[in-house]
């Protein structure tokens, strides 16, 4: 392409595309796959991308689903019906909560969906969007999309990673359309409490607001951590809308299944613009996943258990290198502090996780990556085999060594 065609096609991009933030997992993936291109052996603890396989229940559910004439037809725009009656059941079941199928449940291709379509249904050019920080990026991207306008209010290790959100000004609040919450949270492992729950639904209803919690860990909790649906808080329904997904909980990212369940009149938009611009939830993934949610839930706490093993091997593994784990309370990550020697200030959490691709050949994510809150801190996915959890372990206690 000429010079001359080049400035006339970038001329045609709107604004808003040229200005969206950068994919940070796409760029963790060139950073890794550059190393291993280097010939440089690499373990990658960078990805959230599940290492084992469904229940082989679930998969039976998918081959069968697939051989069903009654599914070779487009899908009910808003999911099918076995579908959204599995996924009430679910939270009838696990949350006692009672969401009705037909005005407050939207069947989707994976959570990620979930948060770009509320966030396109609620936010005009200026809204605001708040998050807590450390946030997951696509909570910031997507509101770039909109046009809307991202603030964050700041959580850190002394409160376990968990906002104080009577500390911030009230101000904030009446700017706020959307407040994003995320428990279990990645990347820090943070748990909800009922209290904090508690305390996001009387402010939006304070200050007009409406809260979308992403659940995409649900069921993956730590030891006697309790499962917290937003909804199983008293007047939830009225101000809150929640994000779910089977990717985690069955291991099966790549069939992008999920859910947004909630208050019926917010979701009524939601499935507008769901309508207008998303893929429909495949129909042999929803049938897949009425019957991934109608099962018992164990193959789920069995996971819960692996990933807390996993946690532990590297919590332990680390303890007393300067790269401190901080403690976690579910989900598929361990949150750790960067070594003093690499500073704390901006760039430190990059220096460090470069440093350790290049010297042990272990590649990490920048907590920068998750936001200002982030820097001087690393995310390590718990999503390998133990032994090569203990290995990069044992890398990253050489080189620190």
């Amino acid at each position: 392409m000429s010079t001359q065609d080049a400035a006339l096609v970038s001329e045609l991009i709107s604004r808003r595309a040229a200005g969206l933030p950068g994919n940070p997992f796409a760029e963790a993936d060139a950073r890794a796959a550059a190393a291993v291109a280097a010939g440089k052996d690499v373990i990658d603890l960078s990805k959230g991308n599940p290492d084992g396989q469904p229940p082989e229940f679930v998969q039976d559910a998918l081959a069968h689903a697939a051989h069903d004439p009654a599914l070779f037809r487009y899908p009910a725009f808003d999911g099918l019906p076995q579908y959204l009656e599995a996924i009430s059941g679910w939270y009838s079941r696990q949350h006692q909560v009672t969401v009705d199928p037909a005005t407050q449940l939207l069947a989707t291709s994976g959570s990620s969906v979930g948060i770009t379509t509320v966030i396109q249904a609620l936010i005009d050019p200026g809204d605001t969007v708040v998050a807590v920080d450390p946030y997951y990026p696509q909570y910031e991207g997507s509101t770039a999309a909109a046009g809307g306008r991202f603030e964050t209010i700041p959580a850190d290790a002394s409160r376990g990673f968990l906002p104080n959100l009577d500390a911030v000004p009230p101000q904030l609040w009446d700017r706020a359309k959307l407040l994003i919450l995320n428990y279990p949270n990645n990347p820090t492992g943070a748990a909800a409490t009922p209290e904090l729950y508690a305390t996001a639904v009387r402010l939006a209803k304070r200050h007009g607001f409406v809260i979308l919690n992403d659940f995409a860990y649900a069921g993956l909790e730590f030891g006697d951590t309790r499962s917290l649906s937003v909804l199983e808080t008293p007047g939830a329904s009225d101000v809150a809308l929640e994000l779910g997904s089977l990717s985690k909980m069955f291991m099966v990212a790549g069939w992008r299944g999920g859910f947004v369940a909630g208050n019926a009149e917010v979701l009524q938009a939601v499935k507008a613009v769901h309508r207008q611009t998303a893929v429909l939830a495949s129909s042999v993934i929803q049938q897949a996943g009425a019957i991934a949610l109608g099962s018992d839930q164990s193959t789920v706490k069995d996971l819960a258990v692996q990933y807390q093993h996993r946690f532990e091997v590297v919590r332990d593994g680390l303890a007393g290198t300067g790269f401190e784990v901080h403690e976690s309370k579910g989900g598929l990550f361990a949150w750790a502090r960067v070594p003093e020697r690499f500073g704390s200030g901006t760039g430190s959490s990059t220096r460090f996780t470069d440093w350790l691709l290049n010297k042990a050949g272990v590649a990490l994510m920048p907590g920068s990556c998750f936001g200002e809150a982030g820097e001087g801190w690393a995310r390590i996915s718990l999503l390998k085999h133990t032994a090569d959890l203990y290995q990069a372990v044992a890398r990253i206690r050489r080189v620190l060594g």
